[in-house]
């Protein structure tokens, strides 16, 4: 199945490119911090055959027009809901990983009643990623606060900015993957990644890690499924959290030596595609 590629004009703001095939019932694909539509080519064409599937680069990000300002996730938000508006999307399912799960939370708290998905799927994003003084060991692990303090918050993204390269980005990569992906498949990413400016991606690192989703994310009441992974740097207990907090949500992990990472659908993309039809396709709750 050939995804086209297509571009619209949001209000008042910058042209977003996306990906656009198949018939059927729409699923919207939010793609991660520096990533694009373009990452989720392994799952095109199964999903294709029964769905109408709109992968959507963030401004800034892959095809994406690259303006100097707005590199804030309220800001991507609000995109998201001006794309929706383009292309009068009413009724529609979502597949959200890491940073666009963040995205969607604010979509989810600031418009997630004027026009609500039906199925979401989240993928390995945390609810907070910045630990909190007052915030014992193991609300840490439960919120997935992997960043220790502002100060580190702040090395992390200079390095980030510094990563102009693709060798020097794709070492900033490397944790995110199992120790069995290519080196040549991870700089291909990583080249992708360059796309968006190392100065907007430091920013909108910057804003990410400062969020805390706990309480939008126990407010979802909406049909879920949440993926993890074992060798994500992201803690399993955020994960696992995150699917206890909504009522019949469900969880699946993907062991290490299934490609069980952070881009786990990148690494193994028949059986994330297996699961991810398999709930898709399951009756809805009505």
């Amino acid at each position: 199945m050939n995804m086209q590629r297509k571009s619209i004009r949001i209000l008042d703001g910058p042209v977003l490119s996306y990906l656009e095939g198949g018939t059927g019932r729409p699923l919207l694909m939010l793609h991660g911090w520096s990533q694009s539509a373009t990452g989720f080519s392994g799952q095109f064409e199964k999903l294709c055959g029964t769905r109408r599937v709109i992968a959507l680069d963030w401004r800034g990000h892959g095809e994406s027009e690259k303006p100097e300002t707005g590199y804030r996730i309220c800001r991507f938000a609000k995109d998201l809901v001006e794309f929706l508006d383009a292309l009068s999307l009413t009724d529609f399912d979502v597949l959200c990983h890491s940073l666009g799960a963040s995205v969607f939370w604010a979509y989810l708290s600031m418009f997630g009643k004027e026009r609500p998905p039906q199925k979401v799927i989240f993928i390995d994003e945390p609810a907070a990623l910045l630990a909190r003084p007052d915030w014992n060991e193991q609300v840490q692990r439960e919120a997935g606060a992997i960043i220790a303090s502002l100060e580190v918050l702040a090395n992390f993204t200079n390095s980030v900015r510094n990563a102009d390269t693709v060798a020097a980005h794709a070492e900033i990569l490397r944790p995110m993957f199992t120790n069995s992906f290519p080196d040549e498949k991870l700089f291909a990413v990583a080249k992708e990644n360059l796309k968006f400016p190392r100065s907007h991606a430091a920013v909108l690192l910057a804003d990410n890690c400062l969020q805390d989703w706990r309480s939008v994310v126990g407010e979802i009441d909406k049909e879920v499924l949440v993926v993890a992974a074992e060798a994500s740097p992201h803690p399993l207990d955020s994960q696992i959290w995150i699917a206890n907090q909504i009522k019949g949500a469900e969880l699946e992990i993907f062991a290490e030596t299934e490609g069980g990472s952070h881009f786990m659908f990148l690494e193994n993309p028949d059986r994330f595609n297996f699961v991810l039809n398999g709930f898709l396709n399951r009756p809805g709750r009505g």
